[in-house]
Order: structure tokens, then C-alpha cells, then sequence
């Protein structure tokens, strides 16, 4: 065990490696045997039950909470010590966004408690233990996660790859194990759609685990598990959201820090009105859609058929504006002469590495349905509109991963050389009222020695502090302020075009978050036309692409929240 970061390179780069090596095996094994547990629960293998699985989390958790109070414990103890930080990781934003899915995450799991209270009479002892783990594991990951996300650990760092990774794959697996839940439910609505509309070739058979016994209070039974399935999507976001955090600290161990990194850079509304207009309306018009198709699909065959077509329809309107949206952008980033950041940045990295895989998800899906359109025999008219739809998905990401990802590497605008500290007096009666310092782009040094160039109109030149014949010129410019020939504010024309391009950036930053929230909203709440529109299934079968939308669908929900996350800090950054 190391303790201290002041191990040469030669001697200590090899133990570091093997440990890095170690961790990540043992977390990869760590998630395999939690994943084989519960793929074992969901098809019913023998022998396995989901007290076993959720037994296992909870030994994970509680593994993971004495390791995150033994670090707290020990930063207590070195908190007078300058430690060094990552400003990349942990962005105040971000930890916003975790402690609001927190929050309803702790909703869910008094949801739980109650559900297990009310079934107690036939349900394992474990399923009311999970969600009291789960809440105390959440209340302290997000406090953890708040104080230390930022840390560069440099003390007893093979200790500390071993906690930080272990506490990676527990919230993969707590997300796993939240998707998993959450599909069954979405898959079982499917199935009695279905049934409803009469698909007498396809074998429906509900994937039920309910318990086994009556409800003691059947009203709050049915609140509870309605409600379980409406705040499963913020469960799911708060634990993918929490490991990709955890997983930037475990980079950061043992890492030589750069002392140049970036100031920060505080969101602001000014400016940004026209993309927060659009995007407000992009995002009120998805929730009316979502609503409608929730309640008309599955009704009748014309009305989910109605339902289907005016989902694509508004999704291929929104779709082509994001594209047409992010081409403008792109547009804008070739006209200007910016070098990129290619230091080294584990937040970053890890960043544009989740838009490209978790966009895997949604271009799986879109060109099953492109494939299922090219070689169905029978095309009901609502699936026409799944073409475009699809083809305008896979576009919109490859455009919407090119400018997030240029975004977030572009460095950030510097200052000019030629920009000089000039102080500038404001003169009223003889009295210096105020001095100020001002930035001017001119080509000409300011001496410290109390000088003002000369900035008068006539080529007058004044001093601080001047008498005679100068302070009877300062009284006769009563309440003036010192003025630039026409000639040295030439850059105005050019620093206008610059504020007008970022502007424009940052409108188009607000709009695509927004739209992007939106886009996440149908999918996370149950509005999902793969599973609905019936002709996928025809062509591949009902099992087959089932099987492809559980595994792809969550990468999606996914990829549209980190893509909002990442816009918000390009609105910021720009």
C-alpha cells in the first residue's frame, strides 16, 4: 500500500499500473457475477430467487458504505492539508443534477418500503432491507460525491482504486438492476397492448412477479406500484450519472496535476432567449405528445395507428431542426481560427466517449427499423413515417456528437497581446472622482509611472495630478470621460462579429439541451414506437427484437441526458 504521491517515476509507475490492472479486473468480475445473478432472476432459472440478487447488491452496498465513511473519516483527519483538484471533474451542475435524482431516487425507495409493508405477509425479509440500504447508500454517495468528486487521490492510492471501483460497478449494477425492473414493466404493458388489439401470431406471455398473496390496503398497494414505475427513469439517471463520476475520480488517482487548467465558467440566461424560446416550446409540445400517445395507443387499432403517426411526425419535425440546428454551429466553428485542448482530461475523455457508445443504442434500433421497412411485404401507412424518422436519428447524432465533442475540446478565447491595463479618469471640477481600470486594445504600452497616453481629441495629453495649465484643460472637460481616437477601437468591428458568433452558439447550446431533455422525456415514461408499431416484430420476430430493444433502448435514454449534460456546459464554456 502506497501512502504519499512522492514515488519516483521508474520506481513507482509499475506497482501503479499493476494496481489500476487489479482494480479494474476486480470490478469487471464484480459486474459480471451481478449481471449473470440477475439475468438468472429475470428468465426464472431454477434455484434463483430475487432475494438472491438483492442480497448481493445489498453486501455491495454496505461494502461501498464503509468505504466511503473510511474516506471521509480520513480526509477529516488531513483537512488542513492542500489537496490537489480536478476544476474538469465534478462540475457544480452536475452535482445538481445528481441531487435532484437523488432526491426522487429516495421517493422510490419509500415507495418500496410501503409496497413491502402492505405485501409483508409473502415477501422475503430482503426486499424491505434493499430499500433502507438503498436510501442510507444514497444520502451518503451524494454527500461523497459533493465534497470529493474533484479530489486527486495521492495517499494509500491501491486502497483507494479498490474502493473507488468497487463503488463504479455497484451503481452499474443498482442501474442494471433498475433497467432491468423498469423494462419488465414496459415489456408486460406491451404484451396486454397487444392482447387488446387482437395479434393472434404472436405467443403472449405476461413476465409476472407479483406476490402471491392480497394487499392489506389495496388503494395504497396500487399507488405504490404505479408510482415505482414512474420514478424508475430517475433512478436509472441518478446511478449511471453517479458511476460515470466515481469512475473520473478512479482515473484521477495518483494523477500529476496541471496547473493550468481552466477558470470556471458560471451558466447565464443572458443571451440565450430565443434558443430557450424554441426550445420551451419543443419541450411543452413533447409532454402534450407523450400524454396523447399514452392514452390513445393500445385503445383501438385507429387509434394507435393515430398515435403512432403523430409521434413521428413532431419527432421528425424536431429532428430535422437539431440537425439543421447543429450544421449552423458547425458552420460557424470552421469560420473561426481556434486551436483545440488536447491536454490531458479524464472527465473530458470519458465524456465524448459515452456520446459516441451510448449513441450505439439508438442507431442499432433505427437501422433494425430501417431493415424491417426495406424487407416487410405489408406497410401499413403510419410506418412509412418510421423511415425518416429513423434515417433523421442516426444523422442528428453524428452531427450532435461533432459539435459537442469539438465544443468541449475547443480552448477557450484569450485574452489579446495587444489588450493593456489603462486606467481611465473620470475628471469632474479639477477632482479625480473614480479610477478605474480599463481594457483597450491598442498597440502601445502604458507606463506605471501615473502617464496617460494621449487620448484626447487635439492630441491632448493629460496627467494625474497635473496643475496649471493642465487644470484649467481638466475643468474646462467637466464630467467627461477620457476618450479614444476613432482609429484604436478599429477592433470593435471584430469583437462585435465575435459576440454575435457566440451568441449565436450559445442559442443554438440552449436550444439542443432542451431539445434533447425533451427527446429523453417519451422513451424514460413508457412512449416507445419500437415496441408499438408492430412491424419490426413481423420481420424479426417477437423474442428477437424484444431482446434488441431492452439492451438498446437504455443506452438511448441515456445518451440523450449525458447529451443534455453536455450541452449545458458548451453553453457555459462558449
Amino acid at each position: 500500500m502506497e501512502k504519499g504521491g512522492g514515488a519516483s517515476a521508474a520506481g513507482g509507475s509499475y506497482p501503479q499500473k499493476n494496481a489500476e490492472i487489479l482494480s479494474s479486473q476486480y470490478g469487471i468480475n464484480l459486474f459480471l457475477a451481478g449481471l449473470l445473478l440477475t439475468f438468472a432472476w429475470a428468465v426464472h432459472a431454477v434455484g434463483i430467487s430475487k432475494s438472491h440478487l438483492l442480497s448481493y447488491l445489498i453486501t455491495l452496498m454496505l461494502i461501498q458504505l464503509l468505504w466511503m465513511l473510511w474516506y471521509l473519516c480520513r480526509s477529516c483527519t488531513q483537512r488542513r492539508l492542500i489537496r490537489d483538484k480536478d476544476t474538469h471533474a465534478g462540475a457544480r451542475w452536475l452535482k445538481c443534477g445528481i441531487t435532484l435524482f437523488a432526491v426522487i431516487t429516495l421517493i422510490l425507495d419509500s415507495f418500496k418500503i410501503g409496497y413491502y409493508i402492505d405485501f409483508s405477509n409473502c415477501l422475503s425479509p430482503t426486499e424491505g432491507i434493499f430499500p433502507v440500504t438503498h436510501a442510507l447508500h444514497t444520502i451518503l454517495q451524494v454527500y461523497f460525491l459533493w465534497c470529493h468528486a474533484k479530489d486527486i487521490i495521492q495517499s494509500f492510492k491501491t486502497l483507494e482504486r479498490f474502493g473507488v471501483i468497487h463503488s463504479v460497478f455497484t451503481n452499474l449494477l443498482l442501474w442494471t438492476n433498475g433497467v432491468l425492473a423498469e423494462s419488465k414493466h414496459q415489456l408486460n404493458e406491451h404484451k396486454e397492448r397487444l392482447m387488446t388489439l387482437g395479434f393472434g401470431n404472436i405467443t403472449i406471455v405476461l413476465d409476472d412477479h407479483a406476490p402471491q398473496c392480497n394487499c392489506t390496503t389495496t388503494t395504497l398497494c396500487s399507488i405504490f406500484s404505479q408510482g415505482i414505475y414512474y420514478l424508475y427513469p430517475f433512478n436509472i439517471e441518478y446511478h449511471i450519472l453517479a458511476s460515470t463520476m466515481l469512475y473520473v475520480l478512479w482515473k484521477n488517482i495518483g494523477r500529476e496535476v496541471e496547473h493550468h487548467q481552466q477558470h470556471k465558467t458560471p451558466f447565464k440566461f443572458h443571451g440565450i432567449t430565443v434558443g430557450m424560446i424554441f426550445g420551451l416550446m419543443v419541450l411543452i409540445s413533447t409532454i402534450a405528445i407523450v400524454v396523447v400517445y399514452l392514452i390513445q395507443i393500445g385503445g383501438s387499432k385507429i387509434k394507435s395507428e393515430l398515435a403512432l403517426t403523430m409521434f413521428y411526425l413532431h419527432a421528425i419535425f424536431v429532428l430535422a431542426l437539431m440537425c439543421t440546428a447543429g450544421i449552423v454551429a458547425l458552420l460557424i466553428y470552421r469560420l473561426e481560427d481556434r486551436s483545440l485542448d488536447n491536454s490531458k482530461n479524464p472527465a473530458r475523455k470519458l465524456d465524448a466517449e459515452l456520446l459516441v457508445g451510448t449513441a450505439a443504442g439508438s442507431w442499432l434500433l433505427s437501422w433494425g427499423s430501417i431493415l424491417a421497412i426495406i424487407c416487410a411485404q405489408a406497410h401499413p401507412e403510419y410506418t412509412w413515417y418510421n423511415l425518416p424518422y429513423s434515417v433523421l436519428v442516426i444523422i442528428e447524432k453524428y452531427i450532435q456528437n461533432l459539435f459537442i465533442i469539438e465544443s468541449i475540446h475547443r480552448e477557450q478565447e484569450k485574452v489579446n497581446d495587444n489588450v493593456k491595463t489603462l486606467r481611465v479618469v473620470t475628471i469632474s471640477r479639477g477632482n479625480t472622482l473614480s479610477l478605474t481600470p480599463k481594457e483597450i486594445y491598442n498597440g502601445r504600452a502604458v507606463r506605471d509611472n501615473g502617464e496617460v497616453p494621449c487620448l484626447f481629441k487635439g492630441s491632448t495629453c493629460g496627467r494625474e495630478n497635473d496643475g496649471g495649465d493642465g487644470a484649467k484643460e481638466e475643468r474646462s472637460r467637466e464630467n467627461s470621460l477620457v476618450m479614444h481616437p476613432a482609429s484604436d477601437f478599429s477592433f470593435y468591428g471584430r469583437n462585435s462579429a465575435t459576440n454575435n458568433k457566440r451568441r449565436i452558439l450559445k442559442n443554438i447550446a440552449a436550444f439542443l439541451f432542451l431539445c434533447n431533455l425533451s427527446l429523453w422525456i417519451p422513451p424514460a415514461f413508457g412512449c416507445r414506437p419500437e415496441y408499438d408499431n408492430g412491424l419490426e416484430e413481423i420481420v424479426f420476430g417477437f423474442e428477437p427484437w424484444i431482446i434488441v430493444v431492452n439492451l438498446a433502448m437504455p443506452f438511448s435514454i441515456f445518451y440523450r441526458m449525458h447529451s443534455a449534460a453536455s450541452l449545458f456546459e458548451v453553453n457555459c464554456k462558449t
